[in-house]
């Protein structure tokens, strides 16, 4: 089946107000940037978004924030995003901090239809026991706050309940992709982007590189393509298809006069 669709704005065009959505990537590394356009020019809103982070303020997903689209969003960090920051202090966004490795499982579970998991991150803090502000209401006092989960001890050791995710959506960017879904990801681009894929009922995925069925390996196959529904080629040309570097970072050679990008 050839899944590849010929714009970003019809891979996207179905993704309706309040969806919920996994978007891959880690800060700015890997993340599906030309379908984040494409889903600003849609004009949708209210979305809940399951992502690591949430890009920077005028970058990734950060854009869909800044415009006032997202209405939720499940993350490990806030990063260097002001405005995210800035909306969940002022009660304007909910938020669901999640520890890294826990985020990385629920979307895991998901994919494969595993309901929830034991593990023993956040066990004696507020993830486990509840009272995490979600949100916020306009006096600064917390409006909406995380439930205490379930806990069970294992040997000696005390663990907690995690729910699996699973979204409406997934938006995710490969290295390549042949025109079956099978994907290849590049070096740590491929950080959250597998684990988004499994774990959305329609996955989206932007492809630097589109090649003909038989081209890739078995072996080189990162993700097979049961998990894709639709596949759209970033072109090198396009701007939002760019890639961007979150911190950039010098260092000054010793003897040299000035700092040296790294």
């Amino acid at each position: 089946m050839d899944k590849t669709l010929p714009s970003a704005a019809l891979a996207v065009g179905d993704i309706g107000d309040g969806a919920s959505i996994a978007a891959g990537g880690f800060g700015l590394c890997g993340i599906p940037s030309l379908l984040i356009g494409a889903l600003l020019d849609t004009g949708v809103s209210r979305l809940h978004v399951v992502s690591n982070n949430c890009g920077v303020d005028d970058w990734g997903l950060g854009l869909l924030l800044t415009a006032g689209r997202i209405a939720r969003v499940t993350a490990s960090y806030v990063g260097e995003n002001k405005e995210f920051a800035r909306q969940y202090l002022a009660g304007e966004l909910e938020l669901e901090l999640t520890p890294q490795g826990t985020l990385a499982e629920r979307l895991r579970a998901g994919g494969v239809g595993v309901p929830a998991f034991y593990t023993p991150a956040g066990v004696g803090t507020q993830i486990a026991e509840g009272g995490l502000p979600w949100r916020y209401g306009p006096n600064g006092q917390v409006a909406v706050a995380s439930p205490a989960k379930e806990s069970r001890t294992f040997g000696d050791r005390v663990h907690v309940l995690e729910q699996a995710i699973t979204t409406d959506f997934a938006l995710v960017r490969a290295a390549k992709a042949d025109r079956h879904g099978n994907l290849v990801f590049h070096a740590s681009a491929r950080n959250f982007n597998p684990l988004v894929a499994m774990a959305g009922k329609i996955t989206i995925v932007e492809a630097e590189e589109l090649v003909e069925p038989g081209e890739l390996e078995p072996d080189e196959i990162h993700l097979p393509g049961v998990f894709v529904q639709r596949v759209i080629v970033a072109s090198p040309g396009d701007p939002r298809a760019a890639k961007r570097i979150e911190r950039r970072t010098v260092s000054t050679p010793s003897g040299a006069g000035s700092p040296t990008p790294r």
